[in-house]
């Protein structure tokens, strides 16, 4: 979906893609195009990635998003330009702390900067467009307007600030009107007073006012580092998805701070208050390698780091009927294998109450059942499968302590668990070896000897 060419490269002669790589992609991606068409989208695109040499393969992505019925806000910065044109005016950058002071005569420069970078940046949209594909024979439209409304910043610790200004209203009806037309809503970094005044604004506080304002399904911050590499610290699990009690915790530490330039910290600053107010993901992506927005957005795993407002994406819960497909999809390849006991669809039904799921992105990827035999105080760890894809990253160590939790809470005093294939991992994890004696009454009497199941146990 993200090769140069677009769509229609497919299949052409020298295409390293394989037949089958194609459709399993293709397949992968589907129910991400279905979900996100028609949902709103405000992405962040710091001046630094702008000017980067390759840029047009990130604004490509964007077009192409759209082009996907995605409607698409996109807030650009202009720091880098902005000094640029200081330097060619002779005039010093002024700073407190990674706020800049805006005196008339680098508002001039910051107009002129911000003009210029404008008309590339619809210029890259418009290049995007490639003329022999279907998808592609309507022009792509690229609007603006006087969206947003700001006041001075005023005076800081003493200092006046001018021209630096911060979001004081969004004209949302304005966007949601120009969204509805297929076009892209494109915002600078600035705003207007009723009395004319033009003020300098950061680009992440505009996206995230414009965002929380719209109640976007997602807020996208490109930045300059690459946040896929904050996964092993914030313990994200395979997906970098992370709830916003975590990320308030480990982003806004001194030392994670520290590591950061002043445009990423803004940007994880607006993406977290965004969070606290509606917006449910914020995402924050990288530029490195093949179309990390793309990846993110339509692979069930991504490639950043994903803040979610609630803890729906990723979670392990009580199964519910609607997961009964789910967890045989799971269970068929081992119970033909011969590694569980066959289990019947209603079957499965009747027995929903006794299974978790842990569940990623709305797909059951692990599932185990917990059997109480209340009389004895124990219970059977069992039926327990995780999704091939997810194979060797834990999840059933995973499963295993939401298990022992599980029982623990229900007043169980031992777990058990039989298996033909796996007692040393079992072991591995607390259990001992026992005897069929060590079952329960019931389980004994439904106890197949000729499955030679060795019996383990685990007291809680």
């Amino acid at each position: 979906m993200s090769t140069d060419g677009g769509p229609e490269v497919w299949g052409r002669t020298g295409d390293s893609t394989s037949g089958e790589d194609f459709v399993s992609a293709l397949r992968s991606a589907g129910p991400y195009v279905h979900g996100h068409h028609g949902r709103t989208f405000v992405i962040a695109v710091p001046g630094e990635n702008c000017a980067r040499e390759d840029s047009d393969r990130l604004f490509a992505d964007i077009a192409l998003l759209a082009r996907l019925g995605v409607n698409v806000v996109l807030v650009h910065g202009a720091r880098p330009q902005i000094e640029a044109e200081l330097a060619l005016r002779g005039i010093q950058s002024q700073f407190s702390g990674d706020l800049r002071i805006t005196d008339p005569p680098t508002m001039k420069a910051v107009r002129a900067a911000i003009g210029v970078l404008r008309m590339d940046i619809e210029a890259r949209l418009a290049a995007s467009v490639e003329t022999g594909s279907p998808i592609t024979r309507v022009p792509l439209k690229v609007v603006g307007g006087t969206w947003v409304t700001a006041q001075p910043v005023g005076v800081r610790n003493g200092i006046d600030h001018q021209l630096t200004g911060s979001v004081r209203k969004v004209d949302i009806a304005e966007i949601r009107q120009t969204l509805q037309g297929d076009r892209i809503a494109l915002l600078s970094p600035v705003g207007y007073s009723p009395t004319g005044e033009t003020f300098n604004l950061r680009n992440a506080e505009v996206a995230q006012a414009v965002a929380t304002g719209l109640g976007a399904d997602k807020l996208i911050f490109v930045m300059e580092s690459d946040p896929g590499r904050w996964r092993m610290t914030l313990a994200s699990g395979d997906a970098g998805q992370v709830p916003l009690s975590t990320a308030e915790e480990t982003l806004t530490t001194g030392d994670q701070q520290a590591e950061l330039s002043p445009e990423d910290r803004n940007c994880i600053a607006a993406g977290l208050a965004a969070a606290r107010n509606g917006v449910r993901r914020v995402h924050f992506i990288g530029t490195e390698g093949a179309s990390p927005l793309l990846r993110e957005l339509y692979t069930r795993d991504g490639c950043g780091l994903m803040v979610s407002a609630d803890d729906d994406y990723e979670s392990t819960r009580e199964a519910r009927i609607d997961d009964v497909q789910g967890i045989l999809t799971l269970i068929r390849p081992l119970e033909e294998a011969g590694i569980l006991r066959p289990r019947s669809r209603e079957q499965i039904e009747l027995d929903i109450n006794q299974f978790a799921v842990m569940v990623r992105d709305g797909m059951v990827i692990a599932c185990y059942a917990l059997i109480e035999y209340a009389d004895d105080l124990a219970a059977e760890f069992s039926c327990v499968a995780v999704h091939p894809d997810y194979q060797g990253r834990g999840l059933a160590a995973i499963m295993l302590r939401h298990a022992r939790r599980a029982a623990k809470a229900r007043g169980m005093r031992q777990l058990f668990v039989l298996t033909t294939q796996t007692p040393a991992w079992f072991m591995e994890h607390g259990f001992s070896l026992g005897t069929v004696a060590d079952l329960p009454a019931p389980k004994r009497a439904d106890y197949n000897p000729a499955r030679n199941s060795l019996v383990l146990t685990h007291p809680l």
